[in-house]
């Protein structure tokens, strides 16, 4: 059947609408199988959205990993004078993400394919809910290409549960020149906040 990271699910399609409470708003989000977070909010995902430092009210953000749009619109809410870029690999995630932010009437949004990102855009903050499943040295690539690219300012907020491996990324992620901080835990899952290389000062 496939996995939520693949480039074209095998799962057939049978849609499904979740609703998504948060402080701040109430949207629904059509999910599908084959992606992330199907028929439900992930609690990881969640947890994100109600512990980020709020995002940075303008310039240009990104989703790494937007899936249905769980993490892209609240961010392109939250920065309505920012531009968000949302990158998912996997096709029905973007047409999903796509789709969800039209029917919230979210219009600061480009979903897209990795590399469609043009090669000089640098980003202020990064979003994710990181796709640990596609194993160590894949996720460390990604997060070294994608983390490579945040401002002198920027940071990321990132949310992995501890049995999979939030502890030893949060190690990597320091030893990789990108000081990294623990800013919120609940159920085993870990909010991972890192600023760009070279910065020393944790608050956003």
């Amino acid at each position: 059947m496939g996995h939520y990271f693949d480039e074209q699910p095998g799962a057939p399609s049978m849609p499904r609408d979740v609703e998504l409470r948060l402080p701040d708003m109430t949207l629904t989000l059509a999910t599908d199988r084959g992606v992330f977070g199907y028929g439900q909010i992930d609690a990881g995902s969640k947890l994100l959205l109600l512990k980020a430092p709020a995002p940075p009210p303008r310039g240009i953000l990104l989703d790494l990993g937007c899936g249905v749009g769980t993490l892209t619109i609240p961010l392109a809410r939250r920065a309505p004078d920012a531009t968000v870029w949302a990158v998912d690999v996997n096709g029905r995630a973007r047409d999903l993400c796509a789709a969800n932010a039209a029917a919230n009437k979210v219009t600061n949004v480009h979903v897209v394919l990795p590399d469609e990102v043009p090669d000089d855009l640098r980003f202020d903050c990064i979003w994710s809910n990181p796709p640990i499943r596609i194993g160590k040295p894949a996720l460390h690539d990604m997060l070294a290409l994608w983390l490579a690219r945040l401002t002198p300012d920027g940071y990321a907020v990132m949310v992995v549960h501890k049995h999979l491996g939030a502890d030893s990324l949060q190690r990597w992620l320091d030893e990789s020149g990108y000081p990294t901080t623990r800013s919120s835990s609940s159920s085993g899952y870990r909010v991972l906040l890192s600023r760009s290389a070279g910065r020393v000062d944790l608050d956003p």
